[in-house]
């Protein structure tokens, strides 16, 4: 029998300055999701307090990153949709030492909470970006050939249409709004994983997910769509809701919030 439930995504950009301002709180208690993938937490287990791994409502994974107060990806799973979680890290000939995919396997659901490289401190990194696309496309296509029913979400670092962007043509050809990555999020698509906001909202402009800190970007709107929910073609009929929750304070990103059904 199908089972209605809420998923959030977030990169709190440092989860325990987000959660010292309140504002995780506010989102648990206003939104209360099922589940709740989050990137960048920039901690491990081990450096937070009680609270954000002793939850009486949720399971809780860290994957965290070698590196100190880096990268970084978590989930947290209520114990009343998940009361024995199976919780795994990376992916098949990936190092994934930055902390980068943490999944979470449920009954009749793989899930994937990814923050994706940026790519922007050097040549090496920008090629290790493209190719992280590329071998993450390999991975969800032979999941799904498994028979795994995949949604994947997070920060994926790039807007992938002049309409996820304020400003298109001033940052064409910049890293985020590259033609070549932009061509890899296109192979996603062309490969049968749905981008769940844009095809439930094909016209829809002006929603972004993550501002610059500078010159009141938030405040005028001027913002980039990079964090997303995708799923097997096959899943999208079973999509309730989506949202950007932009009036979301606490980090430069908002959450993303999708309902959907699940057998």
């Amino acid at each position: 029998m199908a089972k209605k439930i809420k998923l959030a995504s977030w990169n709190v950009n440092g989860l325990r300055a987000i959660a010292k301002k309140g504002e995780l709180d506010n989102f648990l208690r206003q939104h209360d999701p099922d589940i709740l993938l989050l990137q960048e937490t920039k901690a491990g287990a081990h450096q937070l307090p009680p609270e954000l791994t002793a939850s009486p409502l949720y399971h809780q994974f860290y994957h965290a990153a070698v590196r100190p107060g880096y990268a970084g990806t978590a989930i947290w799973a209520k114990r009343t949709v998940c009361p024995e979680c199976t919780f795994l890290t990376g992916m098949p000939g990936y190092n994934d030492d930055e902390g980068r995919i943490a999944q979470l396997k449920l009954p009749g659901l793989h899930l994937l909470g990814v923050y994706f490289p940026n790519g922007g401190k050097s040549e090496a990194a920008w090629q290790g970006k493209l190719a992280f696309y590329e071998n993450f496309l390999d991975y969800i296509n032979e999941l799904r050939r498994q028979g795994e029913k995949v949604i994947f979400a997070g920060d994926v670092n790039c807007c992938h249409e002049a309409i996820d962007i304020a400003r298109p043509k001033e940052n064409d050809g910049e890293i985020g709004f590259h033609p070549e990555e932009r061509r890899r999020l296109s192979a996603w698509v062309a490969a049968g994983w749905v981008d769940v906001w844009r095809r439930t909202f094909p016209d829809k402009r002006e929603v972004y997910s993550w501002w610059s800190f500078r010159a009141g970007a938030r405040q005028r709107n001027v913002g980039w769509r990079i964090d997303y929910f995708f799923v097997d073609q096959s899943l999208f009929p079973n999509v309730t809701a989506i949202d950007y929750l932009g009036g979301q304070n606490g980090s430069d990103h908002c959450p993303v919030i999708m309902e959907t059904s699940i057998e």
